[in-house]
C-alpha cells in the first residue's frame, strides 16, 4: 500500500460524513440541483465530490467498480483503506465510478429485479463541469416544475427511466460539486447542446 493511501480521508469523520450524507440525499431527492460536497481529498483523477461520496456511501458490504479511467493502484489503495469496500467488476457493483465513456456499456450493471428493484447499481459519473445552462429538461418526483442539467447522453437516461421501477441511479461529480438523476426522473432533450462532451 502506498503512503498517500493513508491520507485524504475525513478529518472529523462523524461531522464530515453527516454533512456529506445530507448533500448526497438532497441531490437524489431534488434531481438536477447542484450541491457542494466536501471532506475528502482523494488521489487523482477522482474528484473531491466523488471521493467524499464514496467515503460516505461505500463500506465493506458495498462492492465498488472502478472504471478504466479511474482504476489506478493509488486510488484502489485509498478506497480500500478508507472504506473497506471490495473492488469488483461492473456486474457485481453497488457503486461504479469513472468517466462516462469508461463506464459503458450501461447494460453491464445490475438494474434490480421485479421483487427487489433496489438491488441495482448507482453510477458516479465524473464530468468536466456541472452545467445547468442549455441542459436537458428534467421532470418528475422531487422537481416542482422542471430543472435543467447538461447530461452526457440524453437518450441513455430516457431509456433508463423507461425501465422503472428497475434501472440505474446516477450521481454526476465535478470538483466539489454533485448532482443526481434517479431512475424516476423523466428526461427531455430541449437543445442541441443539452449533452456534455463525453469524459
Amino acid at each position: 500500500m502506498q503512503g498517500n493511501a493513508l491520507t485524504g480521508g475525513f478529518e472529523n469523520a462523524p461531522i464530515d460524513a453527516a454533512h456529506a450524507f445530507r448533500a448526497a440525499l438532497n441531490a437524489m431527492a431534488r434531481p438536477g440541483r447542484i450541491y457542494t460536497i466536501t471532506g475528502a481529498t482523494p488521489p487523482a483523477p477522482l474528484s473531491k465530490a466523488a471521493g467524499t461520496l464514496l467515503l460516505t456511501l461505500a463500506d465493506a458490504e458495498t462492492p465498488v467498480y472502478l472504471a478504466p479511467s479511474h482504476d489506478l493502484p493509488e486510488l484502489r489503495d485509498w478506497l480500500t483503506f478508507h472504506t473497506g469496500a471490495p473492488l469488483c467488476g461492473p456486474q457485481e457493483a453497488v457503486f461504479a465510478v469513472g468517466g462516462w465513456s469508461a463506464l459503458q456499456p450501461l447494460k453491464a450493471y445490475r438494474i434490480g429485479e421485479p421483487e427487489y428493484p433496489d438491488r441495482s447499481a448507482t453510477l458516479i459519473v465524473e464530468v468536466g463541469v456541472l452545467c445547468k445552462d442549455a441542459g436537458a429538461t428534467l421532470t418528475g418526483p422531487g422537481i416542482e416544475v422542471s430543472e435543467t442539467l447538461r447530461l452526457p447522453k440524453v437518450t441513455a437516461f430516457q431509456n433508463n427511466a423507461a425501465l422503472f421501477p428497475l434501472g440505474l441511479d446516477f450521481y454526476f461529480t465535478a470538483g466539489d460539486e454533485l448532482a443526481a438523476l434517479p431512475r424516476t426522473t423523466k428526461v427531455t432533450a430541449t437543445a442541441e447542446n443539452s449533452e456534455m462532451g463525453a469524459v
